[in-house]
This record gives C-alpha cells, sequence and structure tokens, in this order.
C-alpha cells in the first residue's frame, strides 16, 4: 500500500538527505520507525503524507502519487505530526469542522475515546488545554477517522505515565489486517509491546527493515555474565544483573525482542547486522 522506489530527497540540491531509498510498508502491521536526531524520520513521514516531494524516482500511497494530494488519498491518510497545530475552537467545533473530510469518522468511537483520556469537557477550547492533553485530542481524533494509513511522529511525548499505558492498549486495539501504522518515536519502551515491525534509519539510509518475528530469529537479546572471546556479540551493555548483549543467534535461541539493544546494535554494528540479515552470496 505503500511503495517508494529509487527515491531521491534533499532540502537543498547540492545534498540528497535520501538517495535511491526504496520502501514498501503493507497492510497488518505496526510499524516503528527509529532513527537518531536528523536521521530523515519525520521528513519521510512527510513525503508518505504528500507535505514534502521527491526529487526523482517512485511514490505511491494507495495507488497514488503522494505528492498530488488526491482527495481520495487523503481521507484515508492520518498524519498526527510531533508538533501540533490547534485551532481556537471548541472540541465540538473541531469535529465538526475536520471529521466530514474523512468518511469513515466514527463520532462515538472519538467520545469514548476522549472519555478514556479522561477528556470530559466538549465545550472546552483546544488551544487552552496543556500539551499533554492536546495531544490526547489528537490522538483520539487520527483513530476515529478510521483511515487505511495512520501515521503518528512521537505520540508519546508529553503524555504522563498512566496516559500512555492507556495508548497502548487502544492502539492494540485499533491494529487491523487491513491497516498500516506508522509509529515514529525515540520512546521505544513506551511502544515495545506493540511494534511488530522495526525500520530503521540511518543518515538518511535503511538499514534494517524486518519483522519482530524475524529479528529475534536472527538475534538473541540475553543477559550474561561475560562477553569474553564471543565473537557473535553485536552490542553490550552493563546492567544490575550482568551485560546486557545483542548476539547473532546461531543456537536459535528464544529470546525477547529489546528494541532499544537492538537500535544500539544495529546502529553499531550495520554492517555485520546487515549480513545476518542479508548474507552476501
Amino acid at each position: 500500500m505503500i511503495q517508494l522506489t529509487n527515491i531521491d530527497f534533499g532540502y537543498s540540491k547540492k545534498r540528497l538527505l535520501f538517495e535511491n531509498l526504496t520502501l514498501e510498508l503493507t497492510c497488518g502491521h505496526i510499524y516503528g520507525l527509529l532513527g537518531k536526531n536528523g536521521a530523515g524520520k519525520t521528513t519521510l513521514l512527510k513525503l508518505i503524507s504528500g507535505l514534502r516531494f521527491i526529487s526523482s524516482g517512485s511514490a505511491l500511497v494507495l495507488t497514488e502519487n503522494p505528492a498530488l494530494r488526491k482527495p481520495k488519498m487523503l481521507q484515508e491518510l492520518s498524519f498526527l505530526p510531533e508538533m501540533l497545530y490547534t485551532p481556537a475552537l471548541k472540541l465540538k467545533e473541531f469535529v465538526k469542522a475536520y471529521s466530514p473530510f474523512y468518511p469513515n469518522f466514527d463520532h462515538q468511537q472519538f467520545q469514548e475515546l476522549l472519555r478514556t483520556f479522561e477528556i470530559l469537557n466538549l465545550d472546552e477550547k483546544i488551544d487552552r488545554l496543556s500539551f499533554g492533553q492536546k495531544k490526547k485530542v489528537m490522538i483520539a481524533f487520527s483513530l476515529a477517522c478510521n483511515t487505511k494509513i495512520l501515521i503518528m511522529d512521537e505520540p508519546t511525548n508529553a503524555l504522563d505515565i498512566p496516559s500512555k499505558a492507556i495508548f497502548r492498549k487502544i492502539m492494540a486495539s485499533v491494529a487491523t489486517e487491513n491497516r498500516i501504522v506508522i509509529i515514529s518515536t525515540h520512546q521505544v519502551r513506551d511502544l515495545h509491546s506493540l511494534i511488530d515491525a522495526i525500520i530503521i534509519l540511518d543518515s538518511g539510509k535503511i538499514i534494517l527493515n524486518e519483522s519482530a518475528e524475524t529479528i529475534t530469529k536472527k538475534l538473541a537479546f540475553e543477559v550474561i555474565e561475560d562477553v569474553e572471546n564471543d565473537t557473535t556479540v553485536l552490542y553490550e551493555e552493563d546492567n544490575v544483573r550482568g551485560k546486557l548483549v545483542v548476539h547473532e543467534n546461531i543456537h536459535q535461541k528464544e529470546t525477547k525482542l529489546d528494541i532499544e539493544l537492538l537500535f544500539n546494535a544495529v546502529i553499531l554494528n550495520k554492517e555485520k547486522v546487515q549480513n545476518i540479515f542479508n548474507p552476501k552470496k
């Protein structure tokens, strides 16, 4: 449903952020988009949404060129940015103004989500809410749009601990086989139980794009006492229980994915990790 093929993009002609980048995303997954600051995460989301335009290559979102921003595509794509613009409207006025753009918008679902987030006054103006409360409103609105593509950029920023737990519960309930969800985040521990496929960007390149199931088949995440002479170790860090390590899963152990450890391992050992997932012939 989302296909980027050999795309180039840069904020200046002299320096490209993405060069010959290819990415395909399919329904039925919650993708975690990870990367250091400046890696290109938000830009990639904007290219998919048609808010930025590729220089060359091919981009298709729901069979449409996203740069054309046709209503047929936009009504099936909901994008929650990290930085929110909230008009000086009451909640009920906001919904009345913007929900008609989304044919599958569910007003009852929206109100139920607000109640779950403990936002009860629909006569309150959005711009007067705290940033955390604004985030809850916009999360509820994005989900109630019931679009085929749901994109969220740092959705858990500004949420308190109880609200993050509510967010995880809600997201688990809305993930369907007919929807693509992309969540860009630095708060990987907030979303650990949700993400079932991981994309890691580094310096404008996709250095990992795999399902959680494939990752745990190829890599093991363990606590061990000593890593001396273990050539399979890709990353290690000290812990009160010993050493947290990521290493090649040559013994086919069943271990639990740790996204934070995975990210560090991939960033520090790009070539080794890529060779594990795509062995050179």
